[in-house]
């Protein structure tokens, strides 16, 4: 075999895992499809948020906090490695509500996940969250709009640079020697001799294990390994605005400053995948709800409006699997990559590298869309 591991897909997810892997002794070769491919990164928003994550699927809030606590270690040992600091920032998060329906809602809701069975278990830093009224989000936020009716705090929430974190992956990835094929679009995976073929135009690889993390891309290569990963359109938009003086050392849900002073402006979801250019309409309702909520944006210049395809199953959490029928094959879908890129890199890589996942992400098997028709 020329490598140990193939992982399929160079996005957040792909070299996260990657990079885990490398540090568990892996020789690595990561096929990347390249810019033509529908990157979901382009839409990434960079919060490292869980507080909201896991309403009716329990085991998904307690990986995402989780995440959100290993995120601390992976940002320190990424930058010791590479010199990069990837801008995370874990001073809490505000779920900001704009009218007291949003807010009784966001009360209700968090309410709802608080009470759900198996929340809490042994090394899961627990659920924490404030409903703060209209004074104390002012108080705490003195910027805010004066109709803004509240907000939910969670000290757990937090943001990144996710530029600044794949290129920490990818120098690292560099650094530790793995192999990076850019322009490789994987057309045929087969199984031989105990292992894998990956071939694409004029090319052909071989690893004893390969990792299908190739986004949306995922959806056609799965059934080449008897892997399902099923997912439903969803295109998000985003603003980003002229460099600010700091005004907002805290990420909220949908507005957040980096640490180089652009505002990013994004919470838009479309249940489509026409195209990928930005729409007027949804353009104006978030300046809208931003100026409603920071009214010092009204003079703020836009410098930047896109959108991009996002990695979304049908129920909205993530597929980790192995192939039952290839055993060595495994599948990662998910939508919060930045989130989840402390574990992508930090626990997922040790149960690939050891060639079964743990029992803990059973329920993040695509079995569970296989659901009979009623009759």
């Amino acid at each position: 075999m020329d490598y140990d591991v193939i992982v399929i897909g160079g996005g957040l997810v792909g070299v996260s895992i990657a990079w885990g892997l490398s540090r568990c002794g892996q020789r690595i070769a990561i096929l990347d499809e390249g810019d033509v491919a529908n990157r979901a990164a382009r839409a990434n928003f960079g919060l490292v948020w869980s507080s909201s994550k896991g309403l009716g699927n329990a085991a998904y809030s307690r990986w995402s906090r989780t995440s959100t606590a290993n995120w601390h270690r992976l940002a320190a040992e990424l930058k010791a490695e590479t010199g990069i600091d990837t801008g995370f920032v874990q001073s809490g998060g505000f779920s900001i509500r704009l009218t007291p329906t949003e807010l009784e809602r966001g009360i209700a809701s968090m309410a709802r996940l608080a009470d759900q069975q198996g929340m809490d278990a042994e090394g899961t830093p627990p659920l924490e969250y404030e409903i703060l009224d209209q004074a104390e989000t002012r108080r705490r936020l003195p910027l805010i709009g004066e109709t803004v009716a509240g907000a939910i705090f969670s000290p757990l929430d937090g943001h990144a640079n996710p530029l600044r974190l794949f290129a920490g992956f990818h120098k690292a990835l560099q650094q530790r020697g793995v192999h990076y094929f850019p322009h490789r679009k994987t057309t045929a995976i087969r199984h031989r001799a105990g292992g894998f073929e990956v071939a694409g135009e004029g090319w052909r690889l071989g690893a004893g294990k390969i990792v299908l993390a190739a986004g949306i891309g995922n959806t056609a290569l799965a059934p080449m390994v008897g892997l399902s990963v099923p997912l439903s359109p969803s295109r998000g938009q985003i603003i980003v605005t002229e460099r600010l003086k700091p005004f907002l050392s805290h990420a909220t849900g949908y507005l957040r400053q980096t640490d180089e002073g652009s505002v990013l402006i994004g919470e838009s979801k479309e249940a489509t995948i026409d195209h990928q250019r930005p729409r007027g309409p949804i353009t104006a309702v978030l300046a809208e709800r931003a100026l409603r909520t920071f009214p010092l944006l009204r003079d703020a210049r836009a410098v930047r409006i896109w959108a991009a395809f996002r990695v979304v199953t049908p129920d909205g959490y993530p597929i980790y699997e192995q192939s039952e029928r290839f055993p060595g094959a495994f599948a990662v879908a998910c939508h919060s990559g930045v989130t989840l890129a402390a574990n992508h890199a930090l626990v997922l890589p040790r149960q690939i590298s050891a060639g079964a996942l743990s029992e803990d992400l059973s329920v993040f098997h695509s079995r569970r869309f296989h659901v009979p028709a009623a009759v």
